[in-house]
């Protein structure tokens, strides 16, 4: 039947030509339209879809490395003193007496930087972001538990942590209200300085023992070639690298009896 029914309509196009090509015009038009309504509706339904999907997806999987790596921390610390004695004995097996006691010294300071200098920095962090939460909730801004989250967790990166999180905070609070943008600005300029020079000092103290220049140093360093991790963990690797050095140098000098304090070779040099 449906043959039938299509050898009959081929031939009623065949008798009468224009019929067939307005059909020809209809079945064009029909065509395009179909062709518009999926791309403007159906396919762009599925970008967003698509979308929704990789950002669910992306939020589950970063729950799961975050449950992964709790239990693996509480793992670790359970099993801690089993670790520190493979550790000890591994470095004593490769290593001389002298020299095992050498690499076992530049663990502990490794693990009093990164301890004391992470520690510090989230407690003051912290502190932080609960400070900005309190400030932004009586100024009446927007999008509060937002920028005090943003401030609070980019001011865990050593000097220019605090700008990373006060640049997107700024734009956002001005998008919504010019003036509160204002004073926003205003807020966390005298926010970073009491944190700079009160905060910051009492919690952390001098956990780093590197002067701001070369803090900055190796922020832009380790940052420049690693990112944002390189920002976060470069201050206490190069504190470490750099008190290794120190140390070394210092034991060449007490070697050649030489003074280890700095400020005799500035004496020397004035005498010259």
């Amino acid at each position: 039947k449906v043959q039938s029914l299509t050898d009959w309509i081929d031939r009623i196009l065949k008798q009468d030509s224009p019929l067939a090509g307005r059909l020809d015009t209809l079945v064009a038009d029909a065509s395009k339209y179909l062709e518009k309504w999926l791309q403007e509706n159906v396919l762009k339904q599925s970008d967003w879809i698509a979308s929704v999907t990789t950002g669910v997806y992306n939020v589950i999987r970063t729950i799961f490395n975050v449950i992964i790596g709790f239990i693996i921390s509480v793992y670790v610390l359970m099993t801690k003193e089993t670790f520190i004695g493979q550790l000890k004995k591994i470095i004593y097996a490769v290593f001389r007496p002298k020299w095992g006691n050498v690499v076992m010294e530049v663990v502990r300071k490794a693990d009093d930087v990164f301890g004391g200098f992470f520690i510090g920095k989230i407690i003051d962090s912290l502190i932080i972001g609960g400070i900005c939460f309190v400030a932004l909730y009586i100024l009446r801004m927007p999008y509060v538990v937002l920028v005090s989250v943003v401030v609070g967790v980019t001011n865990v990166i050593p000097f220019f942590g605090p700008y990373i999180g006060a640049i997107p905070s700024v734009v956002l609070i001005f998008l919504v209200d010019p003036i509160k943008g204002l004073y926003f600005i205003i807020f966390i300029i005298i926010l970073q300085q009491v944190d700079g020079n009160i905060i910051g000092p009492k919690i952390l103290g001098d956990t780093t023992g590197l002067s701001p220049f070369w803090v900055i140093f190796a922020i832009l360093l380790f940052g420049g070639s690693f990112g944002v991790l390189g920002m976060l963990f470069g201050v206490p690797i190069f504190a470490v690298l750099y008190q290794i050095v120190k140390e070394f140098i210092e034991y060449r000098l007490i070697k050649k009896r030489k003074p280890r304090e700095t400020a005799a070779y500035y004496a020397e040099e004035a005498q010259k």
